[in-house]
């Protein structure tokens, strides 16, 4: 690998024997003095690293930056618009029995088994499947959904951005507030009630949208169009369909929606501008490596709690929150029933754990050899889910709220995704005292949330690629820096497809099936069984206890073997047969076929890593078929437990470099 650090080798049969380290402090289990293995001198004698052919992997301050960036990552926005949505839609509190066994089987054990390999083997996404060469494949798959998912979902920012910007006025007020903006049509009403139609009205008033319906419109023809010279045309329903000035906002000034995909349009330059403007914000939290994003992440962090908990003081006060509370709450066993209550479930522990996409274990990778990981791997997972539920209180006390004041259901208000942050929110937002100063408070925090999930993202791609190329890129002066300076700019360029007038379709198709379900599951249980099955449990297991002092629970090893293996793959079959192509009900629009081919392009382009690096190392490896697959199938002779720090540096620890 080229990197600084201890190589033992994995596979060896009996734990490596540690002793007491002369000093420490910190969460973790004490330090340790790291011996090698009695077969070490097999590898070659130890030597010396060279730190100046390659500088050394920079580290995590202490071990509360990791946790920090770990929760940053983990708490992100799928928190706060889709883990809410679907425990209202599916069961309300019946919703936790699924997600919770979800998160035992499969969550949780994903999240220790990523932190845990990173902080082992101290190399990023591509580097840590070298103990498996034959599923490094999985680290490129790894790479490449983070490279999609790094383009699109920052999109969500900029919007956030454009939001927070119009709500900076010197009056009480927000833009879509009203119908008297030049984006406006004629279909924009104003206000939630209903305006019956009566003979005081002005023709002015029925062509600014106050008549809502057909009924409404041949009642006032009655009273003003009458006579033999008077000529009108009767319209239908869809020509006076109603908009609200929240809709009308988001799809004429925000997105400037067009009719389809095929009509990509002209850029968004409010949008371009806004997306540049969050690129380099992303760019300055991490160039500078882990030391200053560790530092970074404090804020961005916390700060969504502060605001959640300022939002849920005022949304319990609200009337019509407890009938949001209630929809929300309010078990629904029967639902556990239907499989797909099983399957959104699962699909939200993967997605709102940020497992897959190489991120946890470049996180991991950046803590010292000792470091408790496991501990603080658990501690994130509760804060996680916590989270989760908490933020759920919070969204359905305005839900409630806002179904009260629109006389609607809480139902019919509830949505899931850029509906409910860019539609439901605003429209809540109107019916608050201090309008502008809640919108700016709410779009803060959704850009906190967004900024440090984005950012680890990043960060998880960045690591993979440097440390695969070590020299190249952190052996040169300003390496990094430009290399990541080179990222940005490219995904930068490539998400300007998503700020057009036909951006917003050109999202929906990534985000269907750029970091799809059925992609994602099909990346983990090929992780999973890469412990599990080709390094071996017991193995795995003693290499943790030589990082922490003490074996993790039996529940994990459990998991590992057979739970998590078997639960992915069967939801990835379910998946697939379920498929329906994407469509967006909204804008009653159905995708051409060129769009769907092109999203399982962006699919199958991280999948098939998989299958095509394996069958490519396979043959270009010498030797007879048992000789391959001990080669490719088993751990490297040579590649083992970085460990971590110099001998040199007085913290307890023995640099060891097997040649």
């Amino acid at each position: 690998m080229g990197e600084v650090g201890a190589f033992a080798c994995l596979h060896t049969p009996s734990p490596m024997r540690v002793t007491a380290a002369a000093s420490s402090t910190t969460d973790d289990a004490p330090l340790t003095r790291i011996t090698p293995p009695p077969n070490y001198a097999s590898m070659g004698e130890p030597v010396k690293a060279d730190h100046e052919e390659t500088p050394p992997r920079d580290k995590w301050s202490s071990w509360v930056d990791f946790i920090m960036s770990c929760v940053g990552y983990a708490i992100g926005l799928g928190n706060v618009w889709r883990f809410p949505y679907l425990c209202g839609m599916n069961g309300g509190g019946a919703f936790l029995i699924p997600y919770i066994i979800s998160l035992l089987l499969c969550g949780a054990p994903m999240f220790i088994l990523e932190t845990t390999w990173g902080q082992l083997v101290s190399v990023g996404g591509l580097g840590m499947f070298k103990i498996c060469p034959i599923f490094k494949g999985v680290g490129i798959a790894a790479a490449v959904m983070a490279f999609w998912l790094n383009i699109y979902y920052i999109v969500v920012l900029s919007w956030a951005l454009a939001y927070w910007i119009f709500s900076i006025r010197m009056d009480d007020n927000v833009p879509w507030r009203n119908c008297d903006n030049e984006w406006n049509t004629v279909h924009c009403r104003s206000d939630y009630d209903p305006v019956k139609c009566d003979s005081n009205r002005t023709i002015r008033d029925y062509f600014n949208v106050k008549v809502l319906t057909v009924d409404h419109l041949n009642e006032y023809k009655k009273q003003f169009f009458v006579g033999p010279k008077v000529n009108y045309t009767f319209c239908s329903a869809a020509d006076l369909a109603v908009q609200s000035p929240v809709r009308e906002f988001w799809d004429r000034r925000i997105l400037g929606v067009s009719s389809g995909i095929e009509e990509v349009g002209a850029l968004r330059t409010d949008l371009a501008l806004y997306l540049l403007i969050v690129w380099i914000v992303c760019y300055l939290c991490i160039f500078k490596g882990v030391k200053w994003t560790g530092k970074v992440v404090y804020f961005t962090a916390s700060f969504p709690y502060v605001m959640l908990f300022f939002l849920l003081i005022r949304g319990l006060t609200l009337p019509g929150a407890s009938t949001g509370l209630e929809f929300y709450l309010k078990p629904n066993f029967s639902k556990l029933l239907e499989s797909r209550v099983w399957f959104d479930a699962l699909t939200q522990v993967f997605f709102s754990y940020g497992l897959g996409l190489g991120a946890l274990v470049a996180l991991g990778s950046y803590n010292s050899y000792n470091n408790n990981v496991y501990r603080q791997a658990l501690t994130v997972c509760c804060v996680n889910s916590g989270t989760s539920m908490f933020a759920g209180i919070v969204i359905f006390s305005f839900i409630g709220f806002m179904a009260n004041q629109m006389g609607k259901t809480v139902q019919e208000v509830a949505q899931s995704g850029p509906g409910l942050l860019f539609l439901a929110y605003p429209s809540g937002i109107l019916q608050l005292p201090y309008t502008q100063v809640w919108s700016l408070l709410f779009f803060s925090m959704v850009l906190f949330l967004g900024v440090d999930s984005q950012f680890c993202t990043m960060e998880g791609f960045f690591t993979a690629i440097i440390d695969e190329f070590p020299q190249l890129i952190r052996g040169r002066r300003y390496g990094r820096e430009l290399f990541v300076l080179a990222i940005c700019a490219i995904s930068y360029i490539a998400g300007l497809a998503t700020v057009t007038n036909g951006g917003f379709y050109v999202f929906q198709i990534f985000d269907f099936y750029a970091a799809s379900g059925w992609a994602l599951i099909w990346l983990l249980f090929f992780e999973c069984i890469t412990i599990s099955w080709c390094v071996g449990i017991n193995t795995w297991y003693d290499h943790i206890k030589s990082m922490i002092g003490y074996y993790p629970s039996a529940w994990w090893k459990f998991c590992w073997v057979f739970a998590t293996p078997c639960v992915c793959i069967l939801t990835f079959l379910f998946g697939l047969f379920q498929y329906k192509p994407v469509r967006l009900p909204t804008y009653d629009y159905d995708f051409p076929l060129w769009a769907h081919i092109f999203g399982w392009f962006l699919s199958l382009s991280s999948m098939l890593c998989i299958p095509i690096y394996a069958i490519y190392i396979w043959c270009v490896t010498e030797g007879s078929t048992s000789e391959k697959f001990e080669k490719l199938c088993r751990p490297k002779l040579d590649f083992s437990p970085a460990s971590k720090i110099s001998e040199d540096n007085g913290d307890g620890h023995v640099l060891y470099e097997f040649a």
